[in-house]
């Protein structure tokens, strides 16, 4: 039996982002259509959001779906979008105190999911213990460039003196302006690349990849990579005897 996984509470990465792979080969290698694969990942959805916010993280973000994954299998990508309209339950938000929120274009989503995406975030607005947020029709490309045309934009109507244009201003008009970036970036399903997300978020993330599928990735294998995490020394550019120094202080 495996030695429970001890945390140090005190060191709880504030922000969590995770892309969730491998929900078709899990069930290709099952024998199942790649929807079931989905249909199961829906289920560690709930298992990892109701942990993540047991342990005290504030921000977790999923890459759910992907302005490339529309180029997938027609059927692939419509069961997808039924899943968001039907498996999307307030419950689980409001049971743990979480409040929802989605980031990326879902105007090219169908009707019926943008308006049940629309009720879950209205009806979670108040909670306060985590933010989860959706990646939905997102890739961090799509969204650098809309945010340089915003900046032009603001620049072309005297809003902002080019000189005035810092990592801040470009921040705080990202998507992913209510949060801080992820102090960790989990993907599961064995591939090592991080698919256009967060790019500008992820800047001094810590990575963490495993091998393990979406669906069969459990409240354990969590506890894995926030412990790898609290092993690392993040050093934000500064040497190492720098960053003891200041926790000595």
């Amino acid at each position: 039996m495996e030695n429970k996984i001890e945390l140090d509470m005190n060191n709880i990465p504030e922000s969590i982002a995770i892309i969730m792979d491998g929900n078709g080969r899990w069930a290709k290698e099952k024998g199942l259509p790649r929807s079931a694969g989905h249909v199961e990942g829906v289920e560690t959805v709930t298992r990892i959001t109701s942990e993540c916010a047991r342990l005290g993280v504030k921000y977790l973000t999923m890459y759910t779906f992907s302005t490339e994954n529309w180029n997938r299998p027609e059927p692939e990508v419509a069961a997808l979008m039924n899943l968001i309209a039907t498996k999307l339950e307030d419950e689980i938000f409001m049971k743990n105190n979480v409040r929802f929120r989605l980031i990326g274009d879902i105007t090219r989503l169908p009707q019926h999911a943008r308006q049940r995406l629309e009720e879950c975030m209205a009806n979670t607005a108040n909670n306060t213990r985590m933010t989860a947020i959706t990646a939905l029709n997102y890739s961090s490309r799509w969204e650098l460039t809309k945010t340089m045309q915003q900046v032009a934009r603001d620049a072309a109507a005297g809003k902002v003196k080019p000189e005035e244009i810092d990592e801040h201003y470009v921040s705080a008009h990202l998507e992913t302006n209510f949060m801080t970036d992820p102090d960790l970036l989990i993907r599961t399903g064995g591939e090592l690349r991080i698919s256009n997300y967060l790019l500008w978020q992820c800047a001094y993330s810590e990575f963490y990849f495993c091998d393990t599928y979406w669906p069969d990735f459990k409240e354990e294998d969590l506890h894995k990579a926030i412990a790898e995490y609290q092993r690392r020394q993040r050093r934000f550019g500064k040497t190492g005897d720098q960053i003891e120094e200041e926790k000595n202080k």
